[in-house]
């Protein structure tokens, strides 16, 4: 019997350094190594770059743009409208890969940023598509409203009881474009509850090395 479990533990230990040498040496967390998720019904590993030496993309490496309108925002966008660092927003991508229909992620940015490369399980709506001062048109609004955020018009009004969560970002802490499309929301009286906001958005996404995507 000694022998026997002295074998079991053998194996046992060979089995978990083999594990080891597998193992992701740069983690999301020390508890969480990996997230799966799915992008265009596709399963999309998020994961950080494996790379000890990699930098942060170019793209995002410029510190100083004309402010405005490339200003700080600050850390509470709005009354009610909660702001997620990336273990929240990997959260919300999780229970949205999971089959959660009540959560959707939106990159506010233009299309032609959003198809170079953006976070899994994203969906894109251009800021201008929501912003009735940057040219968006009443019908395409009441068209998203209805058919993709689950909100509901009734004799005039908007039925908010069925909205969707959603959760948005754009570029990192200067960019105006997820911001721009919050403010449009809570003008349309969506509640402040059930929208989230990633702050940090590519900017920070990209400064930790996690996956992204170059959407078709």
């Amino acid at each position: 019997m000694k022998i026997i479990s002295l074998n079991i533990f053998v194996i046992s230990t060979m089995l978990f350094a083999i594990g080891q040498v597998h193992a992701l040496d740069v983690q999301i967390t020390a508890e969480i190594p990996s997230v799966d998720v799915v992008n265009n019904g596709e399963k999309v590993t998020i994961m950080r770059n494996q790379d000890t030496s990699n930098t942060i993309n170019p793209d995002f490496a410029k510190t100083s743009r004309n402010c405005p309108p490339y200003c700080i925002n600050p850390i509470k966008i709005a009354e009610g409208v909660e702001t997620l660092g990336e273990l929240e927003m990997i959260q919300y991508l999780k229970m949205k890969s999971n089959g959660n229909e009540t959560v959707l992620v939106i990159d506010s940015r233009t299309a032609d940023s959003f198809a170079i490369g953006t976070i899994p399980g994203s969906i894109n709506i251009p800021w201008k598509n929501l912003t009735i001062s940057a040219g968006a048109d009443p019908f395409t609004i009441s068209d998203i409203l209805q058919k993709q955020f689950g909100v509901r018009e009734q004799e005039g009004l908007w039925d908010f009881s069925n909205a969707k969560t959603l959760v948005l970002f754009c570029n990192g802490m200067w960019c105006g474009q997820s911001p721009q499309n919050i403010y449009a929301l809570l003008k349309f009286g969506y509640p402040a509850e059930k929208i989230k906001w990633y702050r940090g958005g590519m900017q920070n996404w990209e400064g930790l090395g996690l996956t992204t995507v170059k959407q078709k």
